[in-house]
């Protein structure tokens, strides 16, 4: 199945007499050009139809709405830069407009997952389309929506996008103008951005490697200039760099801002950003111990498994997808437990994705406390966070929802995925005769392919582990894990409430 617009742009595919890099580096200008004059147009179309609505005030439905569809259009004119500038997915192979609309959502969901095999070729990949790809990560790292309501500011309508936006149940008021803290919140966001680009370049990248992955690291996106991503400059001391910002990219950009204004004791205070680290301390001993025991590469000496194990579960764990070793050599736990991670992911309010620790968190604890009413059911028991209960019983509702939606989606998509690829994807010509071990490499790619695009991780195991990519894929597939992103990204239910009907209708 392959997919193509019903119209060209001969001028976009013509060669001139310059240099094959120079060439093709035109070619992906005049691709972003186009792409910049069809945007202004659709925008410029969206903005003389919205003048003739009959009232200006958005309430929470119409916010829903404008966060669904607005990720929605932003997925396809995303998606015009790498299919204008004819990027190439693999030697001689250029990209189908599904698999320019995987690489936008991906950079824009901040998922990091790629169809792009080689990135380090000009002639395949224009560096002006490089930047674009991280580019989309800086702009989806804080939310489209929530820099609309930063610039713009829509009253309440705009604390509703933001909510929608936000993934997680984040902190209300932490000041008292939801425009005022989106700005802020951006303004943290464009800071850290700068700042890790200097210290990239003073750790020995070019301004252009330094940008790319500055956008890669703090929109916890994971898309890089290098086939072999950070591991292709073999460089400790940027590692370690990249760690401490993975983790501040994954926490609560709300502590934050307190921790610059009142110093760090909020930060050590806060329950979510204990657990979140405690989580990383202990995975990380447990993935050296067993790294170690078993001689995995990259787990020979002790400085290496600390390298190796700590950046690669605080890549996952953040959802960055960042990748220094190739952790599908590991032995079945350490592979095991990243899976578990991509379920986890960072902070409440914060870039990273997954299901945030929060969750986790208050999860147990009303696990906990059915467990007791089984045996004790006249006991009231209130679920506490950092000593003050929580009265919001709706909210406590929406997160055993939440962990049953994701679920649900999980296994249908997974199910669905083993059931419609080819097991070409795998090197099989036919179902019948893949071997048993491929069979079973079949179940568990693709359970890590859906929860790896549905969490907003990128790379995860099998052939879409660290060095491989969703190119083999069909084109159905791909459609699938664009729409996985998307529901990862913007929190689910902004995205399925447009496949209701009742939605659309007039009250």
């Amino acid at each position: 199945m392959s997919f193509s617009l019903p119209f060209a742009f001969p001028a976009l595919a013509k060669r001139t007499h310059l240099p094959p890099a120079e060439a093709i580096e035109s070619v992906g200008i005049r691709g972003l050009v186009y792409s910049m004059l069809i945007s202004v147009l659709v925008g410029a179309l969206l903005f003389l139809f919205g003048r003739r609505a009959r009232t200006h005030v958005i309430y929470q439905k119409e916010a829903m709405a404008i966060v669904g569809l607005s990720w929605v259009l932003a997925t396809i004119l995303g998606a015009l830069p790498y299919y204008f500038s004819n990027t190439d997915i693999a030697a001689g192979q250029r990209i189908t407009f599904i698999e320019a609309m995987f690489e936008s959502q991906s950079g824009f969901s901040t998922t990091g997952a790629t169809v792009l095999t080689d990135l380090e070729t000009p002639t395949a990949v224009p560096h002006c389309i490089l930047f674009w790809r991280s580019w989309t990560h800086f702009l989806g790292g804080l939310g489209i929506v929530v820099l609309f309501v930063a610039i713009l500011g829509q009253g309440s309508a705009g604390k509703a996008m933001v909510r929608a936006e936000m993934p997680g149940p984040t902190k209300e008021g932490s000041m008292p103008r939801m425009q005022h803290t989106a700005l802020v919140f951006a303004g943290i966001y464009v800071g850290l951005n700068a700042l890790l680009t200097v210290i990239y370049m003073i750790e020995g990248m070019t301004l252009f490697d330094g940008l790319c992955h500055a956008f890669g690291t703090m929109a916890t996106g994971g898309f890089s200039t290098y086939n072999r991503s950070l591991g292709g400059f073999d460089s400790a001391l940027i590692e370690y760099t990249t760690i401490v910002f993975m983790i501040l990219a994954g926490t609560n950009f709300t502590l934050l801002y307190l921790t610059l204004v009142k110093g760090p004791r909020p930060l050590f205070e806060d329950l979510e950003f204990r657990t979140f680290v405690g989580i990383i301390g202990a995975v990380t001993i447990a993935v050296i111990f067993f790294g170690m025991r078993n001689q995995d590469a990259g787990f020979l000496s002790l400085s290496d498994s600390l390298r190796n194990g700590l950046f690669q579960v605080v890549s996952v764990i953040t959802t960055t997808g960042y990748g220094t070793t190739d952790f599908d050599k590991w032995n079945h736990f350490g592979r095991g437990i990243l899976l578990l991670l991509m379920f986890i992911g960072g902070c409440a309010g914060s870039t990273g994705g997954g299901l945030k620790v929060i969750r986790h968190i208050l999860f147990v604890r009303i696990l906990a406390r059915e467990v007791e009413r089984s045996h004790r059911p006249r006991v009231v028991r209130f679920i506490r966070i950092g000593g003050n209960p929580i009265d919001d019983q709706d909210m406590l509702h929406g997160i055993v929802v939440y962990f049953c939606l994701i679920l649900t989606i999980f296994i249908i998509s997974w199910i669905g995925l083993v059931a419609l690829e080819p097991s070409s994807t795998w090197g099989v010509n036919s179902d019948t005769a893949m071997a048993e071990g491929t069979l079973d490499e079949k179940i568990l790619d693709s359970a890590s392919a859906v929860a790896a695009t549905l969490n907003n991780i990128g790379p995860g195991l099998g052939v879409v582990g660290a060095t491989q990519n969703y190119a083999g894929f069909s084109q159905g597939a791909k459609l699938l894990f664009v729409w996985l992103m998307l529901l990862g990204r913007v929190e689910v239910f902004s995205v399925l409430v447009l496949t209701f009907p009742s939605f659309w209708r007039r009250l």
